[in-house]
């Protein structure tokens, strides 16, 4: 069994034509979701790059791995994991395994890609490194033209100054863009791999669709922006929501830009979907090409969403909604059934189910889940819920979420606590965390919630309790039915 790894950054599962999108031009991650499983509550641990990254490294949530934020906004964290670690990549090499990562590394920032055994070239940072001497070089043996960008999309910040820049029309060739570049390398180590005849992990890492979306004419222009049908939480009024997500909309300039341009931003960033789907294509053909389609299970999924002006917001942050924390994942297995999955799944699942693919023990990937089970049709017991957290971009910020069935509760110990009903309110717009008649449901998530998150993390209890202890959350911890000695 090989293993083929394609992950994109900040990736909307609304872009996607087998999630429903019906302007989506995505015909080959579309083919992989008809012909695998299709995952539809895949769920990120956090959506924040480098921590999310660092998950499906190790198989910990991040509270565990403590790699908490990006090394660009970092408030104080850790910026590489422990000397130590458990990673999936070392222990297929310990087993005679190649194993390869072309593209976006950002789960740490002194080590590398290689120091956890990666083969493939060195791609550090947070969106294409169109100044990496590997990829310059590429250009110069193609003989293709350097990178250049106009038209550049940004709006206007609070102070008057320039806004961060959101989209721009690049000036080449689809051969010269970074996201050919990336597959290119990726055929070229997947032919040498499948040469030497050991058993591979290969994994593509895309820096896109991550904002800015610079992409060439063909796809900047893919999509009409008139057919673009906005969503509906761009009626965000934040009325009776954590403060932080008004002054973080105000940061991401949406009200700065007419609806005009909000509409083109997305059809940009469907346009670069469907560059990246190309080159997924190209990788996939030649997988066929070599022969290896009935012995590689090929993933697709990404670290985490993108708002694109969903909740009049920009990029990921301070707000724990679906836009950034639902994401697309699809496993296609040799041999196993087509089908689509309802349970709740999560990136750090892919750990322990490439282990288990490998064929080797998952249990140092602790808060992962094999997938494997799910994969071959079978129907074992599954949680019915799932947990996400976050801990801050550009300053600190701690939140938990539980996401159920109907229901949606998000906990910032700082702020007002927020309670979603996706049944009614999908585009959770009504927080109704205060209503009255929602006690018992609130009451009873928060009390999971916490059994979750003390069972995870002995420090939850002691944070929460303190929270409660001056009055910032309004739910005593002490009243869950859980003590100190119950984690101990």
């Amino acid at each position: 069994m090989n293993l083929l790894f394609l992950m994109t950054d900040q990736h909307r599962v609304d872009t996607l034509g087998a999630y429903g999108n019906s302007l989506a031009r995505t015909p080959n991650l579309d083919e992989l979701a008809r012909t695998g499983t299709r995952f539809d509550r895949w769920y990120t641990p956090t959506a924040i790059c480098t921590p999310s990254r660092a998950s499906l490294l190790t198989g910990q949530a991040p509270f565990r791995h403590k790699v908490l934020a990006n090394h660009e906004r970092n408030v104080g964290y850790l910026e590489d994991l422990p000397e130590g670690t458990f990673t999936f990549p070392e222990a297929l090499k310990e087993n005679g395994w190649n194993a390869g990562l072309v593209g976006k590394w950002h789960a740490g920032t002194e080590k590398t890609a290689a120091d956890y055994g990666f083969d493939g070239p060195t791609l550090p940072g947070w969106h294409n490194p169109v100044d990496n001497p590997d990829y310059l070089a590429y250009l110069k043996e193609n003989d293709l033209p350097a990178y250049e960008i106009s038209d550049r999309i940004r709006g206007t910040l609070p102070n008057g100054g320039p806004g961060n820049l959101l989209a721009a029309r690049l000036h080449q060739p689809v051969e010269a863009t970074f996201e050919y570049y990336l597959a290119t390398r990726t055929i070229e180590l997947m032919r040498r791999y499948a040469a030497e005849g050991k058993p591979f992990y290969l994994a593509t890492h895309f820096f896109g669709p991550h904002l800015p979306y610079i992409v060439p004419d063909e796809y900047f222009d893919l999509i009409d922006p008139a057919t673009v049908e906005l969503p509906k939480s761009i009626a965000e009024t934040f009325e009776g929501k954590p403060p932080v997500q008004r002054n973080y909309s105000a940061h991401w300039t949406f009200d700065t830009m007419p609806i005009e341009v909000t509409r083109k931003l997305i059809a940009v960033y469907w346009g670069y979907v469907t560059l990246i789907d190309e080159q997924i294509g190209r990788i996939l053909a030649v997988m066929d090409e070599l022969g290896l389609r009935d012995e590689t299970t090929v993933f697709f999924t990404c670290d985490h969403g993108e708002f694109t002006g969903s909740h009049r917001l920009h990029d990921k942050g301070p707000a724990m909604y679906e836009d950034i924390y639902r994401t697309p994942g699809i496993v296609r297995v040799p041999g196993a059934p087509a089908q689509v999955r309802t349970e709740f799944v999560s990136l750090l699942d892919c750990t322990a189910t490439i282990l288990d693919l490998a064929g080797l023990p998952t249990d140092q990937a602790v808060d992962s889940r094999s997938l494997l089970p799910l994969l071959r049709g079978e129907h074992p017991e599954w949680q019915q819920d799932i947990v996400g957290e976050f801990h801050g971009h550009h300053f600190p910020y701690p939140q938990r979420m539980l996401r159920e069935d109907r229901y949606k509760l998000v906990v910032n110990p700082d702020s007002t606590n927020e309670l979603y009903d996706l049944r009614n309110d999908p585009d959770e717009l009504l927080n109704i965390y205060h209503h009255p008649e929602m006690e018992p449901v609130r009451s009873r998530m928060l009390k999971r919630l916490y059994t979750l998150l003390v069972e995870r993390d002995d420090r939850f209890y002691h944070w929460m309790t303190s929270m409660y202890d001056i009055g910032q959350v309004d739910h005593d911890p002490t009243q869950s039915g859980l003590d100190e000695a119950s984690y101990q």
